[in-house]
């Protein structure tokens, strides 16, 4: 999408990146769904407005544990000649600072679930971790884990790296402070989740350097970069349903797509629930309505 006033930078699988000024960029949500690194044809109506309304959400929220480079959601911060794409990016578009982004993700783990669980039972371990013995797919860790990945390209996939390969890249000091400051994300946007009946089994950060400082950027605790659960459906032994884009999973597996480009087209049905269980995450989340959301936008 062409922004009046605004240089387009480049565009990910769910993201495009836009130039405001030297100090600043624009990142708009759109709805495009992705399973396994591969963009589907078919997107998934207001999903970019429930990404960036629960990272706003989170970022207003977590300032407490760290900075970050949101400065607004409001289409009046940006420049005149942008605002005449209002109806495109209303309720999808963060106006952040630019800063220099750290080439790792960083992960917490707090359950026994996808490649983790695959790890565990072949090697009792999870990114090179050992754990306890016993664990069901599922269970809760005894205390979150960190396991750090690299960035990939468009296209490829992330790479489990040690933590000391992380610290190496980046300097014991800064790795030190990324890893413990994820741990103390998660614990905080678990302790929420907790409170408003459901499970946040694990997620992603990205972090920037802003004048030398550690900021929380990207997008944060949204169900793109984190596995939500309802609680009441959790029982270890089998892995709940997914606040998240589960049901293009499953049907794009039931396809015997080969996981190669191109994606399968989606069903009208399978886009409709999986609508649905994007906003029902956002309200879950944030405790309001996503009408409220996108008439505050």
């Amino acid at each position: 999408m062409a922004i009046e006033g605004l240089t387009h930078l480049r565009s990910g699988k769910v993201r495009d990146l836009y130039e405001v000024d030297d100090d600043h960029l624009l990142l708009v949500a759109s709805d495009r769904v992705s399973t396994y690194d591969v963009v589907h044809p078919t997107p998934i109506p207001d999903k970019g407005k429930v990404l960036t309304g629960v990272s706003a959400f989170w970022f207003d929220r977590l300032t407490s544990v760290v900075a970050n480079h949101l400065v607004s959601t409001s289409i009046s911060d940006l420049p005149a000649a942008a605002q005449q794409n209002a109806a495109d990016l209303a309720g999808r578009s963060m106006l952040c600072r630019k800063v220099d982004i750290v080439p790792f993700e960083c992960v917490v783990r707090g359950y026994l679930v996808g490649s983790g669980w695959k790890e565990y039972q072949r090697d009792g371990t999870v990114c090179g971790l050992e754990l306890p013995g016993g664990l069901v797919e599922a269970d809760r860790l005894p205390e979150p884990i960190f396991t750090p990945a690299t960035k990939a390209e468009e296209g490829e996939h992330d790479e489990n790296v040690s933590f000391e390969v992380m610290a190496e890249a980046l300097g014991g000091g800064l790795a030190g402070r990324l890893r413990d400051l994820s741990l103390e994300l998660y614990e905080a946007g678990a302790a929420h989740a907790r409170d408003q009946g459901i499970i946040l089994a694990d997620t992603k950060f990205e972090f920037g350097l802003l004048d030398g400082e550690v900021v929380l950027a990207d997008e944060v605790l949204t169900p793109d970069s984190s596995r939500y659960w309802p609680a009441d459906q959790w029982e270890p032994g089998a892995t709940p349903p997914s606040f998240d884009k589960q049901f293009v999973r499953d049907y794009a597996t039931s396809t015997g797509w080969d996981r190669n480009p191109p994606a399968p087209e989606l069903p009208d049905d399978v886009v409709a629930q999986t609508r649905a269980k994007y906003i029902e995450a956002y309200e879950r989340i944030t405790g309001s309505s996503f009408d409220d959301w996108l008439a505050r936008t």
